[in-house]
This record gives structure tokens, C-alpha cells and sequence, in this order.
């Protein structure tokens, strides 16, 4: 496979992925009740467990999204630019 397709197949996932933690991350900020109404229904939970979960999960999205996609990118990049 050519280095120019990888390079832009992991792009555009750390595009994508990036536009969902953003996402995640507002949410969690400007619609946190919202969202514990909806998964506090489906998991009974307490508020204070769902912050724990959702942060931990943010934090976990977050590394996984730097290890797994940013950084195959810019090893990429480095390597095509050579």
C-alpha cells in the first residue's frame, strides 16, 4: 500500500476522532444533567459515579486517540517527508 494512502487514511481518522471528543468533551460540559438523565435511566447509577465513568472515559478516549491516531500520522508525515 502506498505511504500517501495510509498517511491519509489515519488523517482523516484523527480528524473524525478528534471531532468526537470535541463533541464529547461539550456535551460533558454544557449538557451534563442531560446526559445523566438519559444513561442514569438506562444504568441506574448514581451522579456521582457517572461523573467518574464519563471522565475516565474522556481521559481513556483521549489517550487512545493520541496513541492510535495522532501519533501513526505524524510518524507519517516524518517518514514521507524524507
Amino acid at each position: 500500500m502506498e505511504i500517501k494512502k495510509v498517511k491519509s487514511f489515519f488523517m482523516w481518522c484523527t480528524i473524525v476522532n478528534g471531532i468526537l471528543l470535541i463533541f464529547s468533551f461539550i456535551g460533558c460540559i454544557l449538557m451534563p444533567d442531560f446526559i445523566y438523565g438519559i444513561q442514569g435511566r438506562l444504568f441506574h447509577i448514581t451522579q456521582e459515579s457517572f461523573n467518574l465513568v464519563f471522565y475516565s472515559f474522556l481521559g481513556l478516549f483521549k489517550i487512545f486517540w493520541l496513541v492510535f491516531n495522532v501519533t501513526p500520522y505524524v510518524a507519517l508525515v516524518i517518514i514521507d517527508k524524507e
